[in-house]
């Protein structure tokens, strides 16, 4: 019984994994579809997001039977509560780059970001993208110092987050309102996907050692 029960632990980790490969592609296909105005790349992110949704609802269903059917204790039951906690992380994210394929669809034929501002999106799309990558990783391990090293692409995409507020807020800014509250608008949907991600390797450090960093005074 408890060999089955630990089979059914590792499927529902590798669930998660996978589950973290398609929110990164699927953020790697809205930046792309965003910087190359790509509305086919655009629909395709939008139609499946659908299957995002559906594996969320997999794992909760796993996780919720195993707490139901098995009474976990300890490392078990973390493991369990964490991927409720990481599931929930996983489709915010896979939503945060519907979003991004959404507002490239929305202003087809013509490009939603200036010039100006690409640079700046190609390079935050990069990381956000790593980021899920680096989770999915982190999730089949359970490796605590990777968990830890993804900090550093976090913190880039959060100083690309606040430089670019200086860049719209210049008084010479030539491109319009309309065109701030895009990149307003995308630049918060990146900066939001990377810290889901990084919540979710924050899930991974607790399985392993009880203690959830940013909570315990312990710095992921």
């Amino acid at each position: 019984m408890r060999e089955a029960y630990h089979v059914e632990l590792e499927n529902l980790a590798s669930n998660l994994a996978r589950m973290s490969g398609q929110v990164a592609d699927a953020m790697e296909r809205a930046t792309r579809a965003m910087l190359d105005v790509d509305l086919a790349l655009a629909e395709q992110v939008i139609s499946d997001d659908v299957k995002v949704d559906d594996a969320r609802a997999e794992c909760e269903e796993q996780a919720y039977a195993l707490l139901a059917l098995q009474a976990p204790v300890a490392t078990d039951l973390r493991t369990v509560l964490a991927a409720i906690h990481a599931a929930e992380s996983l489709e915010r994210m896979g939503d945060l780059a519907l979003h991004v394929a959404k507002a490239a669809r929305r202003r087809h034929p013509d490009p939603v970001l200036p010039e100006q501002v690409r640079p700046y999106f190609a390079e935050m799309g990069e990381a956000a993208v790593r980021l899920a990558r680096q989770a999915e990783e982190v999730i089949k391990t359970k490796d605590v110092d990777a968990a830890r090293s993804i900090e550093t692409d976090d913190d880039r995409v959060d100083e690309l987050h606040r430089h670019l507020f200086t860049v719209i807020m210049d008084r010479e800014w030539p491109h319009g309102v309309a065109a701030a509250v895009d990149v307003t608008l995308l630049g918060r949907f990146f900066e939001r996907y990377a810290d889901h991600a990084v919540s979710v390797a924050r899930r991974m450090v607790f399985v392993v050692t009880g203690k959830m960093p940013g909570y315990t005074g312990d710095n992921l």
